[in-house]
């Protein structure tokens, strides 16, 4: 019964861990990173800018109500008349000259209208646009490079678990040892000194087991940093680490298509965009302009009686012949606004080309190394069953038996380190080719 118990007691936390795929990470990432909200807040602001820039088309209408009392000759006689209130007896000249003070409430409605002017709301709004798309691109940079980090964090986690099964599997490799050469020298057929070195050699082992449990631990409080979850929350990584199976191609197409598909190529068009279009708003300011205004006014002695209404529809031609070069400024600084642009696209191009190339070169290599590796692990694996059979026959001695154990570890690690390597290297392949999406085939 005791036994049972202390089973269960055991494996409590283990069945307490959520499987968590690959896929299942970076859709938490993309759910709960702060980065991901705060690129949508950037695009939701972008959008409400392009409704404001349309409502340049629409007219201006605003109310106001103003109070005035005065016995000011002029302001008297007009406010008579606005108000539909003068007679024969204000013609009197004492009443001309000296009037009684009077009150004016005026209420107005005002409506503006523009007719023309110069394509500056035409080009408002698709100034607007462009940086909704630069603010769509961006958003899409963080989500693919967000991505790209929780990729980086799992299989990191996932490498630190399978370093530490390797290095659990050196610990229990070198406990045969002792064992073995222990039997031996209690048949005479072995020394105190090597099962001594074997006991060296296990302490050894004990050690980078305890340090691969300490980086385990680290690469799971990692990833939960990455995904927004408690850093102490566990998890059953179920997505193993294996090499990237993608269907490749050449290194230009992967130029080409990068330079189509990356955000920050996207980005640098738009710009070059918009510093066309702010160039094309700063010479419009030298062309006329025509406004169209309606209003409508009423004038009261009292605010609910004894006024009048009346009504007043006009147009207006506006050209800045002279500004002082205020104008000239403005469109020179356009124009350089514009070279700088272009520039950085250029920059940008050349950049992104880097970037894939490197990507790219990362990859092919990477894939050499796991060949390498794997053969490694192979003679390896091959050279230490031989250097045990021989070292139980009295063929070999115990440092043959050790270099070989170490020898089977590090290309165990390397091998590991190169599948790792391999898997990021997909990944940042695909980052730098502007693809990486949720259900892109380097995340299978």
């Amino acid at each position: 019964m005791w036994r049972i118990l202390a089973v269960y007691v055991v494996a409590l936390p283990l069945a307490a861990q959520n499987p968590l795929t690959l896929q299942d990470a970076v859709r938490l990432a993309l759910e709960r990173h702060p980065s991901v909200e705060a690129g949508r807040s950037a695009v939701m602001a972008a959008e409400v800018k392009v409704a404001g820039a349309r409502s340049g088309y629409l007219p201006r209408i605003g109310y106001s109500e103003t109070w005035l009392r005065s016995n000011n000759p002029v302001v008297v006689f007009s406010s008579l008349l606005t108000q539909r209130q003068f007679t024969p007896a204000n013609f009197e000249i004492n009443s001309l000259n000296r009037p009684a003070a009077l009150n004016n409430f005026q209420s107005q409605v005002v409506l503006d209208q523009p007719i023309y002017d110069a394509g500056l709301t035409r080009l408002g709004v698709k100034s607007a646009n462009l940086e909704r798309s630069m603010a769509l691109e961006d958003e899409r940079r963080i989500r693919m490079e967000l991505i790209a980090g929780v990729v980086r964090a799992y299989y990191g986690a996932v490498l630190a678990r399978e370093s530490l099964n390797v290095a659990d599997e050196a610990v229990r490799s070198a406990e045969a040892d002792l064992n073995r050469a222990q039997a031996l020298r209690a048949a005479g057929m072995s020394t105190q000194a090597d099962v001594l070195s074997i006991q060296v050699h296990l302490a050894a082992m004990k050690e980078q087991q305890i340090r691969r449990r300490a980086d385990f631990e680290v690469a799971l409080a990692a990833l939960n940093e990455t995904l927004g979850l408690p850093l102490s929350e566990q998890h059953e990584l179920a997505t193993v680490l294996t090499r990237a199976s993608i269907d490749e191609e050449s290194l230009e197409a992967y130029e080409q298509g990068s330079l189509q598909a990356r955000p920050e190529a996207r980005q640098a068009r738009f710009a070059v965009g918009l510093a066309e279009t702010e160039s094309a708003a700063a010479r419009a300011a030298l062309l006329p302009q025509v406004f169209a205004h309606a209003g409508f006014e009423v004038d009261r002695q009292r605010f609910l009686n004894r006024g009048g209404a009346n009504w007043l529809a006009s147009s207006s031609f506006r050209w800045n012949m002279f500004n002082g070069g205020a104008d000239k400024a403005r469109i020179d600084a356009a124009s350089f606004g514009l070279q700088r642009a272009r520039a950085l696209e250029n920059q940008a191009e050349a950049q992104i080309r880097l970037q894939v190339r490197r990507a790219y070169a990362d990859f092919r290599s990477a894939n050499q190394r796991i060949e390498v590796a794997e053969a490694a692990v192979s003679m390896a694996e091959e050279s230490l069953r031989i250097t045990k059979n021989r070292y139980e026959a009295g063929l070999s001695n115990v440092t043959d038996l050790l270099r070989n154990e170490t020898a089977l570890l590090e290309s165990k690690t390397r091998l590991l380190a190169a599948v790792y390597d391999q898997r990021l290297a997909a990944v940042n392949l695909a980052l730098a080719a502007g693809n990486l999406t949720p259900t892109s085939e380097v995340l299978n």
